[in-house]
């Protein structure tokens, strides 16, 4: 379960980064209902904040580097992103972007790698802590890992951020899934899993990546929503024992992104 209590390595905040925010923005308007207005005093088409019934739960940025794609950034929790970030490299890791001063005292962030290269970032909140909505319909309620060393993925980010794992069979031997829970935490605050994929599976250039898992009322009419809406279907609608019922869909720009009914709501 993720929530706005945050603790040291627990997802925080998400952005998007896109070639045309407007025309992401409409997009996940369509699909979730969010509304979307400039950050502090951006102009149309900068940075924008997602609200869903009047709290953030996310927003969608221009691409933050020249070749980027269009990707979902999950930040952690940080009290200190100098001292992360110090572990980061440390842990094999390397830094996009050293810690920045956000607004006059929003928090500071820094963007990161891990040693297999899927991106992330970190949030050192000063005034604004991060997500004020989560683990709800239309809400972040899981974060995921495809790497290709899941081995190594474990060691990284325990190192980092202290995070307990647990490892679980996929069914029909389809490999493991590590389940992800902040150091000193129960079972019902646990974060997201990660899992080992082949490279020629995580699209151009087998790279790794972290998606972010959105909760929705009814899977397949959120679905509906975006394909209807130029998005497209990667994987199901289908029920997993034990879950919910989920998709894989990209956005117009290809960014990935999970939609999950959660069992105990099916």
């Amino acid at each position: 379960m993720i929530t706005t209590d945050f603790v040291a390595g627990s997802p925080c905040w998400l952005d998007l980064g896109a070639p045309d925010v407007e025309v992401a923005a409409a997009f996940y308007r369509a699909v979730f209902g969010w509304r979307s207005e400039p950050y502090g005093d951006q102009d149309a088409g900068g940075y924008t904040l997602f609200r869903l019934d009047g709290k953030a739960v996310g927003a969608v940025g221009p691409l933050p580097e020249e070749g980027a794609r269009a990707a979902w950034t999950i930040y952690f929790h940080t009290p200190d992103a100098d001292a992360t970030v110090k572990a980061v490299e440390q842990a094999g890791g390397s830094v996009r972007s050293a810690p920045t001063l956000v607004g006059a005292d929003d928090g500071r962030f820094a963007r990161l790698a891990d040693p297999q290269g899927a991106e992330f970032a970190l949030w050192q909140p000063v005034r604004y802590p991060g997500l004020e909505a989560a683990d709800g319909p239309g809400k972040l309620c899981w974060t995921e890992l495809y790497t290709t060393d899941a081995a190594a993925a474990r060691t990284f980010y325990t190192t980092v951020f202290g995070w307990r794992t647990q490892d679980m069979p996929l069914p029909g031997g389809g490999g493991t899934y590590t389940l992800l829970t902040p150091a000193d935490r129960g079972a019902e605050r646990m974060l997201g899993g990660l899992m080992e994929v082949p490279a020629d599976l995580l699209g151009p250039g087998g790279k790794p990546y972290w998606h972010p898992v959105f909760a929705s009322k009814d899977c397949d009419a959120t679905v509906g929503m975006v394909t209807g809406n130029g998005g497209t279907l990667s994987m199901g609608p289908e029920t997993a024992e034990g879950v919910g019922r989920l998709a894989v869909c990209t956005d117009p720009f290809g960014a990935e992104f999970v939609v999950l009914t959660p069992q105990g709501t099916l």
